[in-house]
């Protein structure tokens, strides 16, 4: 009898460490919710979609001021796969329903011509219908976009350079090379057209 009266006094005071050992460590566990919901701006903020984070189209406005593409519109709504938006850079754009922003290239790209005849000294700004965030994208990326560039131009013939054609054609080509870029370290292209401000081969 001694020894049962001896053993429960024990347990008691076990249960009572392991009851406030559990309490604690919830009383701990919800403040740290509480502080992370506080911090986070609350349960109902929506979490951000990944599109968010891809350029959008930028609207003409009468006014003369731009506006971005909202979701009423057709044209700027990529397609979908099962439940993931894909980013569609690839569709041709109205120009007469979109603002043009173009992206001067500050430095001058010099090259080496394909035959080893001479060299090829070009200036290019880029065109686009995209807001900002493609800006800041070009930006971002300029290293690997000047290198893709020099390696374009560097398989250049000359004698293809000398004719219109010739140029347009490396239009396009520099045009894919850096949407190429931009898809790759951004997941988004959005380039439409490159121009030269300045075009030099001796």
């Amino acid at each position: 009898m001694t020894k049962d009266k001896t053993e429960s006094p024990k347990k008691g005071g076990k249960m009572k460490k392991l009851l406030l050992l559990t309490v604690g460590a919830a009383v701990l566990i919800g403040a740290g919710a509480g502080a992370g919901i506080y911090m986070g701006g609350g349960l109902a903020a929506e979490a951000s979609k990944p599109e968010d984070h891809y350029p959008k189209l930028v609207l003409r406005s009468e006014s003369g001021e731009t506006a971005s593409a909202g979701e009423g519109d057709k044209e700027e709504a990529p397609p979908k796969v099962g439940t993931v938006s894909v980013p569609n850079d690839r569709f041709k754009v109205d120009p007469r329903k979109y603002e043009i922003t173009y992206i001067p290239i500050d430095q001058a790209f010099t090259t080496n011509l394909a035959d080893g005849s001479g060299f090829l000294q070009i200036g290019i700004s880029l065109s686009t219908f995209y807001d900002g965030k493609l800006v800041a994208n070009v930006k971002r990326q300029m290293v690997p976009i000047r290198s893709a560039v020099l390696m374009v131009l560097a398989e250049q013939d000359p004698a293809m350079l000398s004719t219109s054609q010739g140029k347009q054609m490396l239009q396009r080509r520099l045009s894919g090379a850096i949407n190429g870029v931009l898809r790759e370290k951004e997941g988004f292209g959005g380039i439409d057209n490159v121009y030269f401000t300045s075009l030099v081969i001796q």
